[in-house]
């Protein structure tokens, strides 16, 4: 360190020395003042316990006999006296440990309270101070309180005094009337009768329905009076009932008012006027409930005209009409009834006359009076609905009879009788029925299914034939659709024929349908459409006959046709090939070259060893490739055994035994389907595939993925691989026998030719996507 800065250290510390004396002398001053103020508060002090003491003694006469709670405080709130209602109202005493009254006051009221105790600072005196107090253990009490400030002898405020009323009680009242007021408006404004409060003509208050009733706000109605917006639909009534009212002798009543509305137009009000009377008796408000029925009057006239009209209807009916009240007396008649039962009376004279008298007039009318007497008497005494009974008359006439009860809140009040004449309808449907059975017996003999449905595709009828080739019952076709029950495979091709004989044509086709017992059946339709009698389209009918027998035997013939060359094809190429390539010369070859490795292993040279060692891996290349065409031939549908595949356990299969390379990973996109085929075919099919992807990615991660999405008549299975890719010139030749791509020394060009054949197996094909250097996707579909 050097002198320069040594020098400036002591400079520094003679100033720090020096500054420390200064605050200690200030410190000295400070606290003598300190001590002196602290002297004259507490001479103060004393000053101010003598005078209060003083005014407190001139005081105790006072309030010694006051109920309410009195205390004396200082200025700052500390308690100098209280009472002994003062100490039991805030359970707590001066004299036995030092009471500050600003610790009983709520938090919510200290903002409050300190206003109001500078008020009584600034003017002397508080008047109805309300506060809420917290007494001990948590009591909250609401107070009033009258306080004034004491003075000494030179008037200068040294404590205040007050009384303090409990006004808990109080509050807790004012509270609830308060919350029954809210409850009474909300009920009010809420009500969904309209309420006005009248004041002689004037209206003081009314509620919201009020307002929506007539549209006027609330501020017009206050300058409108009553009696121009309200009159009475019967004036010398409501001149009545409000003489009654004013004198006393009712306190309300009920009557009709045409309100006016500030739209225009008026509406009809129900209104209960109640009279509020003060203590003399006399009338300070009335009180108008209203109730708006002019939709109710409306529906009344309605009524009204409704009854007319009917009453009109009934008369002129074709139908005979007879009404009876409960005790079987005659309200009502019409021209029909008296026709058909050749009444002479007219109807305003059968009214009241009892029916039990007027069966016995006319009972030689029926063919079986005594019957039908009966008959009537069980009906009425039942009081059940009865249609279409019928009354046989001597005439030969057929009368169709329906009875109806008439009940009024569940309470029985008499019945209807309804009568049509129905001989010529009955004679007409005896006829038809009669052809009817004629034509049904033909049609239920037919060996051909015939169906009858309407435009709904409703099934109206079938015959057992149709019954027997459906494999349902009549009971389970008849009104049902047809659609819903018969399970038509081809539906596109049978709506299209529906909609064709909609406008009327005829034709015939044939359609695949599901049998009930699961079986696919094959049926050729004939169809036209059904005509009512004025030519309009009201279905269809249609004749069936299965011809499922020779369906099945033109699939057979295209199948062993296609099977016979199919094999026809894999026989030539097969006697091609073994007629060149024999399988045991082979194996003598390899021997040799085996015992020639062995037995001259020491005298041969590389060279030697390399061309033996070719030599024997041609031979197996030969073996391979004849064991390729082996099993290439012996693929057909012969030596098939379909079961249920799941072709997940498959691709695990598998993964499990061919040799996947370290860096190639092999992923199941999606679940894989279980489906109906040969396990071993499958098994070989998916091997190849799997095979082939693995051996041919050269890129230091290899993928594989394996997906399938279904279609309605196919499983559509996908191979992906990220290898070296196919060339475009090979993406057909590769299917075909002994091809392959490149000039790979191992590959016989079997493989993708055996994947081809399974695939033809079942009606699937096989292509594949590729591009050179990213990757390949063979696709294969194989039917369901």
């Amino acid at each position: 360190m050097d002198s320069k800065e040594i020098t400036l250290l002591k400079k520094a510390l003679a100033r720090q020395v020096k500054a420390r004396k200064q605050a200690e002398r200030i410190l000295e001053e400070k606290s003598k003042e300190l001590y002196d103020v602290t002297l004259h508060l507490k001479e103060a002090n004393n000053k101010l316990e003598e005078t209060l003491t003083e005014k407190s003694t001139q005081l105790d006469g006072v309030f010694v006999n006051l109920i309410d709670p009195y205390v004396v405080m200082d200025l700052t709130g500390n308690v100098i006296k209280m009472n002994s209602s003062a100490k039991e109202f805030l359970q707590a005493d001066n004299t036995k440990e030092k009471l500050n009254l600003g610790r009983f006051i709520h938090k919510n009221y200290i903002d409050y309270t300190h206003t109001s105790f500078k008020a009584l600072i600034e003017v002397g005196i508080v008047k109805n101070y309300r506060a809420k107090l917290v007494i001990t253990k948590g009591v909250e009490k609401y107070v009033e309180i009258n306080a004034s400030l004491i003075y000494d002898n030179n008037q200068k405020p040294i404590g205040a005094q007050g009384v303090i009323r409990d006004i808990n009680q109080e509050t807790e009242i004012k509270k609830l009337l308060s919350e029954q007021r809210k409850q009474l408006d909300i009920i009010v404004q809420n009500s969904p009768l309209a309420i006005v409060l009248v004041q002689n003509r004037d209206i003081i208050k009314v509620n919201n329905s009020f307002i929506r009733l007539l549209g006027y706000s609330e501020s017009e109605l206050k300058n409108i009076k009553i009696d121009t917006i309200a009159k009475p639909e019967d004036p010398k009534q409501r001149e009545s009932l409000f003489n009654q009212l004013e004198k006393g002798d009712i306190d309300n009543f009920t009557i009709t008012y045409k309100y006016i509305k500030k739209a225009g137009g008026h509406i009809l009000g129900k209104t209960a006027i109640s009279a509020v009377r003060n203590q003399n008796g006399s009338i300070d408000y009335k009180v108008g409930l209203i109730e708006d029925i002019t939709k109710t009057i409306e529906a009344e006239k309605q009524l009204v005209d409704s009854k007319n009209r009917l009453t009109k209807l009934i008369a002129n009916l074709h139908t005979g009409i007879l009404v009876e009240d409960e005790n079987r007396k005659i309200t009502l008649t019409n021209e029909m009834f008296h026709d058909l039962f050749d009444v002479k009376i007219n109807k305003e004279g059968l009214k009241g006359y009892d029916c039990v008298v007027a069966i016995e007039k006319i009972k030689h009318l029926f063919k079986n009076p005594e019957r039908e007497i009966k008959r009537i008497e069980e009906v009425t005494k039942n009081k059940n609905l009865v249609l279409a009974d019928e009354i046989e008359m001597i005439d030969g006439r057929i009368i169709e009879r329906d009875y109806i009860p008439i009940f009024n809140s569940n309470v029985y009040a008499g019945h209807l009788w309804t009568y049509n004449d129905v001989t010529i309808a009955r004679n007409y449907k005896i006829n038809l029925e009669s052809e009817k059975e004629k034509y049904s017996s033909i049609i239920a003999n037919m060996n051909l299914g015939l169906i009858e449905i309407d435009n709904n595709q409703i099934i109206q009828l079938v015959n057992q034939s149709f019954c027997k080739i459906s494999g349902y019952s009549e009971e389970e076709l008849i009104g049902k659709k047809a659609t819903d029950v018969i399970q038509v495979i081809n539906k596109d091709l049978l709506e299209n024929k529906i909609a064709s004989r909609r406008t009327g044509k005829s034709d015939s086709y044939e359609i695949d349908i599901k049998h009930i017992d699961g079986t696919v059946k094959h049926w050729l339709v004939s169809a036209a459409p059904k005509h009512d009698v004025t030519g309009k389209v009201i279905g269809s009918i249609g004749i069936h006959f299965d011809i499922t027998e020779q369906k099945t035997l033109e699939n057979q013939k295209e199948t062993l046709l296609k099977e016979l060359e199919q094999s026809n094809k894999g026989l030539q190429e097969y006697a091609h090939i073994v007629s060149h390539d024999l399988k045991s010369p082979l194996r003598s070859i390899n021997a040799l070259c085996s015992w020639l490795n062995e037995d001259y292993k020491d005298v041969l040279d590389d060279p030697g060893k390399y061309n033996l060692n070719m030599m024997q891996e041609k031979v197996e290349a030969m073996d391979s490739l004849i064991d390729g065409i082996l099993k290439y031939s012996t693929i057909n549908s012969e030596n098939i055994v379909n079961t249920s595949v799941d072709v997940n356990e498959v691709i695990k299969e598998i993964t499990d035994i061919i040799f996947i390379p370290d860096h190639v990973e092999i992923v199941v996109t999606n679940k894989l389907p279980t489906i109906c085929a040969d396990r071993t075919k499958i098994h070989q099919l998916i091997q190849n595939f799997l095979s082939n992807a693995v051996v041919h990615i050269e890129r230091e991660k290899g993928l594989v993925e394996i997906g399938c999405i279904e279609t309605p008549t196919h499983w559509e299975f996908s191979v992906k691989d990220n290898g070296v890719g196919i060339p475009k010139e090979y993406h057909e030749k590769i299917f075909k026998i002994f091809q392959s791509v490149g000039n790979k020394e191992r590959s016989t060009g079997i493989g993708l030719s055996i994947v081809k054949k399974i695939i033809d197996l079942y009606e699937g094909k096989v292509w594949l996507e590729s591009e050179i250097g990213v990757g390949t996707t063979f696709f294969f579909s194989l039917k369901k």
